[in-house]
């Protein structure tokens, strides 16, 4: 029996944009765009109709602003919501807005004529929608595309070196490798939160449009005893600090005697995405051995999983987010699949289990 299509609704009052996105869109055979609107009135009119699976929303609308909308729809008919703005960092904290206020995720708009940009960004743009189907919502004739070719982490970094080598000798402090996607957010928020000032020094891989990381580290660094930071190139891995991977970049973790710290560099996807948590893992595999601990949390897709399953048999501490507790259950459980993660834990424990596992 053939899947039924994924129903899409656009919010956006571009129509040029409303077009492109539906062009981008229904290049998958999984996705169907069932109606377009200018405005959320328009919208909820045709919602009255026929609920969809998911909806992309513009954040930015004349009579109705997307969060506005956004908090209406999440209390009278929870759907799906990616957010969908051409805004940069200067209205990166809108978009934050709207995460706490329900949406699942945040796509940039397509840039109308440039090729490069919409090759790679359609996959994303179709990635996040199918991502957003799957998700918990909580209250509060179209051309097909070959797919483009998936690429693995030895896009960006050999494999990393047998267990043993001098690369995995101790040493004192510890370095934490955490990776997330659709609803990883306010998971990551939870976990970073919990924990004390003088944690082991972390990095993060959090799938994120290019200039959003930024706003999202300071929101962070705002709520938390840690410090955290969108990471820059050779910045120091130090304790009571967390470095947030940039959007748009990879980042890898090195050493430099017993110091860690992390490399931002371009490339290309790795798992369709950029930055990609298969990158950073099996950095920290090569690089870092036993002294580093794994974590992957919710997220649509695999990315991660291999990456971790190489931390772990380079003799780091690895763990995974059960179903319970994930917004969406696919990294994590292609992770717990390939038999990556020594311990499954629902998000509340996930502090507790990192301390513990970084405890010497």
């Amino acid at each position: 029996m053939v899947a039924p299509k994924i129903r899409v609704m656009i919010i956006d009052d571009s129509a040029s944009v409303r077009q492109t996105l539906k062009t981008i869109l229904e290049e998958d055979p999984e996705l169907e765009v069932v109606a377009t609107a200018a405005d959320p009135f328009a919208a909820a009119r045709h919602i009255q109709e026929q609920v969809p699976d998911v909806i992309t929303l513009d954040v930015e609308m004349p009579r109705m602003d997307g969060i506005t909308f956004l908090r209406k729809l999440m209390q009278q008919c929870p759907v799906p919501v990616v957010m969908c703005s051409s805004l940069t960092e200067v209205g990166s904290e809108t978009l934050l807005e709207a995460l706490q206020a329900g949406a699942v995720d945040v796509i940039l708009k397509p840039r109308l004529g440039v090729a490069d940009h919409l090759s790679e960004i359609r996959l994303m743009i179709r990635d996040t929608v199918k991502a957003a189907a799957r998700a918990r919502v909580r209250p509060g004739g179209p051309r097909v595309l070959a797919p483009e070719p998936k690429l693995t982490a030895d896009a960006v970094l050999p494999p990393p070196a047998p267990v043993g080598s001098k690369a995995m000798s101790r040493t004192t402090e510890m370095v934490v490798c955490i990776g997330a996607s659709t609803g990883g957010t306010e998971a990551l928020r939870e976990v970073l939160e919990a924990l004390p000032a003088n944690s082991p020094g972390i990095v993060v891989v959090q799938h994120m449009p290019e200039h959003f990381t930024r706003a999202f580290a300071r929101r962070l660094d705002g709520l938390c005893e840690v410090s955290v930071k969108e990471a820059e190139n050779g910045d120091t891995v130090m304790r009571g600090h967390v470095l947030i991977a940039p959007g748009g970049k990879h980042t890898l973790l090195e050493r430099q005697g017993a110091r860690y710290l992390v490399s931002v560099r371009d490339g290309p996807l790795v798992s369709r995405h950029r930055p990609s948590v298969d990158v950073l893992f099996r950095s920290a595999a090569r690089c870092a051995g036993s002294n580093a601990v794994g974590i992957i949390m919710t997220g649509m897709g695999d990315d991660g999983a291999r990456g971790l399953l190489e931390m772990r048999q380079a003799g780091a501490r690895t763990i995974a987010q059960d179903e319970a507790s994930s917004i969406v259950f696919g990294m994590p459980k292609e992770a717990i699949a390939l038999g990556a993660a020594d311990r499954v834990v629902a998000l509340a424990a996930i502090a507790h289990e990192l301390r513990h596992a970084t405890a010497r």
